[in-house]
């Protein structure tokens, strides 16, 4: 068996195979002694049949799947032995494939398409500059947050008719699925201020007329409110079932309790101070989420990699043919292409840097987010004690899948720290408002 690389590019290259006769023939002869023990024939005894006419009925569709199972496995050999790290799998050509003389053809030539990882030059230093933003805790915000708290453990009642601030508990109404209207919650805070006039004045019965898309800005409080009529569109129809009204919670040791657990803080002061502790570690998350967005943009920007868009594109094709349209691999290709490249900066970078990813390193990550699931309530002790054993059961669930997502997160925080902590980033501060605007 003759195997030869012909480099088209230097991402793109063809595998050919030339496969003589007494390549195959010896295999095809077992296949063939096989089936003959083990056809049942009408007419023959078992393992009788005569080796004829099993080549007769057999023949051809045995050489063509132990050809095929040779070829594709002296491919995938060839890769190996050679080292040659390629992209996505290799392409048999189908042109080739389809015109091959299986009859009459003693030799057979294959070619497979495979693209390869592009080389290029990585450096992770100081001159790689990256510009994000912190966002400041102002007290107009740590006063808005008490205030929800108030309302949020507050007393609720239902009056007969709503005033400013209240909400409405009612229903869309769809025409001819009156029935099976789910209920919802209209927030008058979550309402732009000249749509909750029309809301003021309300009780049991009434309908309001307005449009979503307008008097909700926020697409997760609109999409909480339309529930499950997501499709909606224009104008909708509101029917009130009730009025709530929250009269808000003092703020008193029954607040602090109710909002960071028994006697956590003791005065006011403690309390708004605990406040601006967690918005600000919130605002840090988010902030965080933001900063790995830009460092991997500038690392895509800056990088000059070369990929076989052509190889890649065709790949995806008939990787996804019944999923994907050529016209959305090309109008998506784009966004493929910088997920792959960011992949291979990472792996260069970990390679560069010897960033390794240890199974401790993935139990330790596991029972930190199954203490995150419970931090609402805290963890017990005898549930602390088990930790090992919940841990171990969650790393061995999905077949191993969520293994494998936990090892992929550790890679990223590692790779993602050592990235930060050799670049240059400056963070600008800037209100949560201001945030919202720029980011």
């Amino acid at each position: 068996m003759d195997v030869q690389l012909d480099q088209i590019s230097k991402t793109e290259a063809l595998i050919k195979i030339n496969l003589k006769e007494a390549d195959y023939q010896p295999k095809v002869e077992e296949k063939l002694k096989e089936y003959s023990k083990k056809a049942q024939i009408k007419g023959f005894r078992p393992g009788k049949v005569p080796h004829s006419l099993v080549n007769k009925m057999y023949g051809k569709s045995i050489l063509v799947d132990e050809i095929n199972h040779m070829v594709s496995h002296k491919v995938m050999d060839y890769i190996k032995e050679n080292d040659i790290q390629i992209l996505g799998d290799p392409l048999p050509n189908a042109e080739k494939a389809a015109n091959m003389d299986w009859e009459n053809s003693k030799d057979f030539d294959f070619e497979y398409e495979i693209g390869i990882v592009p080389e290029f030059d990585l450096k992770v230093d100081s001159k790689i500059k990256v510009d994000t933003f912190s966002i400041k805790i102002e007290d107009k915000l740590i006063a808005e947050t008490v205030s929800n708290l108030q309302k949020q453990f507050g007393e609720t009642t239902n009056p007969d008719v709503s005033e400013d601030g209240d909400s409405l508990y009612g229903k869309i109404v769809i025409e001819g699925d009156d029935e099976n209207a789910a209920g919802t919650l209209l927030d008058f805070d979550h309402v732009e201020k000249k749509v909750q006039k029309e809301m003021i004045g309300k009780k049991a019965g009434d309908v309001i007329e307005f449009d979503p898309a307008k008097a909700i800005k926020n697409e997760d409080q609109r999409n909480a409110f339309l529930a499950t009529n997501q499709g909606l569109t224009g104008k909708v129809k509101f029917e009130v079932k009730k009025v709530n009204r929250t009269a808000p919670a003092e703020i008193n040791q029954e607040l602090f309790d109710k909002t960071f657990g028994k006697d956590a803080v003791k005065t006011v002061e403690e309390f708004k101070e605990k406040i601006k502790v967690s918005i600000s570690e919130n605002y840090v998350k988010e902030t965080e989420g933001y900063t790995e967005l830009k460092i991997r943009d500038k690392f895509i920007e800056k990088t000059k990699m070369e990929l076989p868009d052509t190889f890649l594109k065709k790949w995806l094709e008939v990787s996804n043919k019944n999923n994907l349209t050529k016209e959305q691999i090309d109008q998506d290709y784009p966004l493929y292409a910088n997920d792959l490249k960011w992949s291979l900066i990472k792996n260069k970078i970990s390679k560069d840097s010897e960033i390794k990813v240890e199974h401790e390193e993935v139990v330790e990550e596991a029972k930190n987010m199954i203490r995150v699931q419970f931090g609402s309530m805290g963890m017990s002790d005898a549930m602390e004690q088990n930790i090992d054993s919940f841990a171990d059961n969650y790393l061995k669930g999905e077949e191993g899948q969520n293994y494998m997502k936990l090892n992929e997160k550790v890679f990223n925080d590692k790779v993602m720290a050592y990235i930060r902590a050799n670049i240059s980033i400056k963070a600008k501060e800037v209100t949560a408002d201001e945030y919202r605007e720029k980011a």
